[in-house]
């Protein structure tokens, strides 16, 4: 495997913990980091997240190897695992942290995205809500703190 068949992509779809352990469970996606970005923060903390003062969602970085995985596969992993017509909320989870977004990397992620939103809406998989996720350009990533990695791994929980 080369550095050419390596891509990073971010998504947001509520708590962090349950997206890492969805994500994790994919053939050829190589690392998973939780964290935070789309805020106006460096390097903030969970506390400073929660307390909805910064705009940062809780998200997960995928590192993947792009000739075991594609991205239509992960933006389809990311539809299935959370419910992408609620706006700043996932099942309990409330406030902006916890928003739907898809943060790409380069124009083809972000030609992806809008492609497969489009797609669903017309689907109306989701009829008759509206797709509320957002598809906006990558930002900082900051890396959540340590016991946040891996967490339902790390405590046995199923669920977030």
């Amino acid at each position: 495997m080369s550095k050419d068949n390596i891509a990073i992509s971010t998504f947001g779809a509520g708590c962090f913990w349950g997206i890492q352990y969805e994500f994790d469970k994919l053939n050829g996606v190589i690392k998973t980091t939780v964290g935070y970005s789309g805020g106006n923060k460096e390097n903030p903390t969970y506390e400073e997240v929660c307390s909805d003062s910064t705009g940062h969602v809780e998200v997960i970085e995928i590192e993947y190897n792009t000739e075991k995985i594609t991205y239509e596969d992960l933006l389809k992993k990311f539809f299935e695992i959370h419910d992408p017509t609620q706006v700043n909320k996932q099942g309990p989870d409330i406030g902006r942290q916890y928003r739907s977004v898809i943060f790409y990397h380069n124009e083809e992620q972000k030609e992806l995205a809008e492609k497969m939103k489009e797609e669903l809406q017309k689907s109306e998989k989701y009829s008759p809500e509206t797709i509320a996720t957002a598809i906006e350009p990558a930002q900082g990533f900051w890396k959540a703190e340590g016991y946040h990695q891996k967490y339902i791994e790390k405590t046995g929980q199923k669920v977030c």
